[in-house]
């Protein structure tokens, strides 16, 4: 079973793959499987762009035994059996990124994503029902990690999503992104 661990840059994902792996929970991160998937560079955002149709096509026939956590912003667009979507404050993601030293504008950019539910909306097109949402606003990565074994365990059951809404946020700082 393939999973996704998805969500705006900064909510926490590494950290908690990281908790997961130490678990004995099988680990892909989807950086290290795009890197031969690459179609060019976006100058503004200073990253790569990545053909996610071309790599769940190659990707997408590999069984996997278990459950394989596949870490990375972008990993909900691949044929997963489930999306876990982290999601975070967009004050508290703000300070996140700050402190990884992004500039102005690429915080901005995710900010406005993450008040906008973006990754969200996306795995729930792509994956329906199977979308799983926790807020890690003010908490470990140790305590989403066990919360994330616990939802494996139970079979990817319980609420998914609609508990998460920053749009309070989103109408306070509107246009001060």
């Amino acid at each position: 079973m393939k999973v996704a661990i998805t969500g705006t840059p900064g909510t926490g994902k590494t950290s908690v793959v990281s908790f997961l792996a130490g678990k004995g929970y099988k680990i892909e991160s989807f950086d290290e499987l795009a890197k031969n998937f690459i179609v060019g560079y976006d100058e503004d955002r200073k990253c790569n762009i990545v053909d996610t149709e071309v790599m769940d096509k190659a990707l997408g026939n590999a069984s996997e035994e278990g459950i394989v956590f596949i870490d990375g912003h972008l990993s909900h667009l691949l044929s997963v059996d489930f999306s876990i979507v982290l999601r975070c404050n967009p004050s508290e993601l703000e300070e996140r990124l700050e402190a990884k030293k992004w500039d102005k504008v690429k915080i901005g950019e995710n900010l406005e994503a993450e008040a906008m539910d973006i990754i969200l909306l996306q795995a729930c097109d792509m994956h329906g029902g199977h979308v799983i949402e926790i807020d890690t606003t003010n908490r470990k990565a140790r305590e989403i990690a066990e919360e994330i074994a616990k939802i494996a365990e139970d079979g990817f059951t319980g609420v998914k999503t609609g508990k998460v809404d920053w749009s309070e946020w989103l109408m306070e700082y509107a246009g001060q992104i």
